[in-house]
């Protein structure tokens, strides 16, 4: 069935209402998702971004931590990374306090903790330091109260760098582009998944699969799109995140699509993520009170 623009934007404003509703009569504990995946080019910052700057949109609190060398997170947040004083190579250090590195951005509405290409020192820095592995998660133990989402950039790799967002996060986001290699490396993904589970964190599972730069006039789309579908479940989130100028463009001018483009279909798609997001916090979070009563 489909919907013109205008149904799904009355949609769009009843989840908006709901999670209202619920930010209003629920406090959570910070969720902190890992955006994953070490195929390059599939929107793994773009879905960082425009996911953190939607649930800030719903009144969430939110946090974004760029973890990757390249600071493409950063830029897309009204920050100039060639300017920054303190980052999150600091954090993961120790050479200065996790909260005096995060910058608020008044403009998106969330905060940023940032990075650039001094990142890349941490690898060779952290190599022979005990306990590397958590020291973004004893970071933010610090802050972890001042938010109800904090969502970290991981690089597109499996390094030292990814290996302390999964150790911080309770869950993975991994953003799948429907393309022939589009489930090439996810094995490899997963198994690291399961082995921080089993060994450092065990709050640690996949939050969803999420198809991005999605073209439904493409064959080869389609096809992958129920390939995965097929293999992961319920785990692949509805939302579906077109090709889309609009969101391309956002990057360009340092803001995420929902302050670039509110009416763009890119901005509809990632507000419409975060009310998926929402609702599966919210059934866990219920699941867990449930289980302990």
């Amino acid at each position: 069935m489909s919907y013109s623009r205008a149904h799904k934007c009355v949609i769009l404003a009843q989840d908006f209402y709901l999670m209202i509703k619920d930010f209003k009569r629920t406090k959570l504990m910070a969720k902190i998702i890992a955006v994953a995946n070490q195929k390059g080019g599939v929107g793994k910052t773009t879905t960082t971004v425009n996911l953190t700057a939607s649930l800030a949109l719903v009144q969430k609190r939110a946090l974004l931590i760029d973890l990757d060398p390249q600071g493409n997170a950063t830029m897309g947040c009204y920050i100039d990374k060639h300017e920054l004083e303190l980052s999150v190579l600091d954090v993961l250090l120790a050479d200065a306090d996790i909260k005096d590195c995060i910058q608020k951005v008044e403009k998106i509405g969330f905060d940023v903790l940032p990075a650039n290409s001094d990142l890349t020192a941490a690898e060779v820095e952290l190599m022979n330091i005990e306990g590397r592995e958590l020291r973004l998660r004893n970071a933010l133990a610090q802050v972890a109260d001042d938010y109800d989402y904090i969502v970290i950039d991981c690089p597109p790799s499996l390094n030292m760098l990814t290996l302390n967002a999964l150790v911080s996060a309770n869950g993975v986001l991994i953003p799948m582009q429907c393309e022939y290699y589009a489930l090439e490396g996810l094995s490899s993904l997963i198994e690291t998944i399961d082995q921080v589970k089993s060994s450092v964190n065990p709050n640690l599972k996949i939050e969803g699969l999420v198809r991005t730069m999605y073209d439904p006039r493409n064959k080869l789309s389609t096809d992958v799109s129920a390939q995965l579908i097929e293999h992961f479940g319920d785990k692949v989130f509805n939302t579906v995140v077109p090709r889309n100028v609009r969101l391309a463009e956002a990057p360009s001018h340092g803001l995420p699509i929902i302050n670039y483009d509110r009416s763009s279909k890119g901005a509809l798609a990632y507000f419409s993520l975060a009310g998926e997001v929402v609702r599966r916090v919210r059934r866990e979070t219920k699941a867990k009170r449930t289980a302990a009563a």
